[in-house]
């Protein structure tokens, strides 16, 4: 998807600076040391051509590997210090903002009509999804972006916790993608998701004859700083909002789609009874 600039859409830049910048850096802090890239590999569980690959900027490198290159190249914390940023960029274009202020979420809303919404997502949901994108995606855009997604879920363990809430499609949690075993899995960790005391999953049944979604999928956010965005997902034309009539316009929709859904307590109900068949 692509974004285009309208009233109160923050625009989306492109990610790869970053990348470029940590790549330069990380190869002048190496060559300031007595590793090649072959022993540097070596010492941080990499291959020569991986590194390379940081180096020129063409791959995401793992929070992980950051730490280890920092420490063993002596970078005093130049390298960690772009961490998030370069996390940021394992994220497609239109998504990265988004990213940024869910970190700093202290109130996040989600309408999902498509699949399961992607802070709610197993490794193996995650996959399937994005191997069904078309035009397809390469596999290592997919282990980037899977590997992204499930970086995501650290919302739940953030203190203070976040107040999180869902209402999700009843035909999304139908709809086996990946296969029954991976769709069981899924519907497994929606109940766990569940009971968690910041967060409320509710499930919008097929036959509701009053709906007040029917536009599509959307995040509601509201920061630290008590911003409140919105973001609308579209086919090449996912926005993020940020001016107080769009986001009020979506506030009301979430509390009719929450008040026309099924309660928290139901929807587990449902979830639990869908395990039984799948």
């Amino acid at each position: 998807m692509d974004d285009e600039q309208g009233g109160g859409q923050v625009e989306q830049g492109p990610g790869s600076g970053i990348l470029h910048v940590f790549g330069r850096q990380l190869k002048r802090f190496r060559e300031c040391t007595e590793y090649d890239r072959a022993a540097f590999g070596s010492a941080t569980g990499y291959s020569a051509s991986t590194i390379a690959s940081y180096e020129q900027g063409r791959r995401v490198p793992s929070p992980r590997f950051i730490e280890q290159a920092d420490e063993l190249l002596g970078a005093r914390g130049v390298l960690v210090e772009m961490k998030e940023e370069v996390a940021r960029a394992q994220y497609p274009p239109f998504f990265r903002d988004v990213a940024r202020f869910e970190t700093e979420a202290v109130e996040l809303h989600v309408y999902a009509n498509q699949a399961v919404p992607g802070l709610l997502q197993t490794e193996e949901y995650a996959r399937a999804v994005f191997s069904m994108r078309r035009p397809l995606l390469s596999d290592e855009t997919i282990e980037e972006r899977v590997t992204a997604r499930l970086a995501r879920h650290e919302i739940f363990a953030r203190r203070p916790l976040p107040t999180i809430s869902f209402v999700i499609e009843e035909s999304v949690l139908t709809r086996p993608l990946g296969g029954d075993g991976v769709m069981r899995g899924q519907l497994e960790e929606l109940l766990l998701s569940g009971e968690r005391r910041n967060v409320e999953i509710q499930v919008m049944p097929n036959r509701r004859e009053e709906h007040a979604g029917l536009a599509g999928p959307f995040t509601l956010i509201e920061t630290r700083e008590a911003r409140r965005i919105a973001y609308v997902e579209a086919y090449k034309h996912s926005r993020l909002y940020t001016d107080r009539g769009t986001v009020r316009e979506l506030e009301e929709q979430y509390g009719l789609l929450r008040a026309q859904a099924l309660t928290p307590r139901e929807s587990l109900a449902l979830i639990e009874k869908l395990l039984g068949v799948t």
